[in-house]
């Protein structure tokens, strides 16, 4: 994936067929990227949705599986669908612009209420959050 950095952490238990066979599922082919890890041995890991449903389970689980068998206390996968409780990059975008619009544009001299009703609905804030 042109999208994916040159360089990622691949759970050791996934080999490199399997790295191309499954990139092929997902949308982009954006497999999934260890993000960050805690000492604690959590990580944060983010993945593209697969195309076919019907692959996804055993997709998912191959990948989730490695991810368990990598963790130090083989902690299993907890999974977050954020498509349903992030805003996505447009939104994110657009919000980000009406912050800007609200901060080099609108006088502050104005009633407080009403720049504080403007800056909530940009959404920004909330998007941050």
């Amino acid at each position: 994936s042109p999208s994916l950095p040159e360089y990622f952490v691949v759970p050791s238990s996934l080999t490199d067929q399997d790295l191309k066979l499954y990139s092929y599922s997902f949308i982009g082919r954006r497999m999934p990227l260890w993000s960050w890890n805690h000492p604690n041995g959590s990580a944060l890991v983010r993945m593209a949705n697969i195309k076919d449903v019907l692959q996804q389970r055993r997709i998912d689980q191959r990948i989730c599986n490695a991810i368990t068998r990598s963790h130090p206390l083989r902690s299993d996968v907890y999974k977050s669908d954020l498509d349903k409780c992030l805003p996505n990059i447009q939104e994110i975008q657009a919000a980000h612009i009406k912050l800007k619009q609200l901060c080099v544009n609108e006088p502050f001299e104005e009633t407080e209420e009403k720049w504080l009703s403007a800056l909530e609905n940009t959404h920004w804030l909330e998007y941050i959050r």
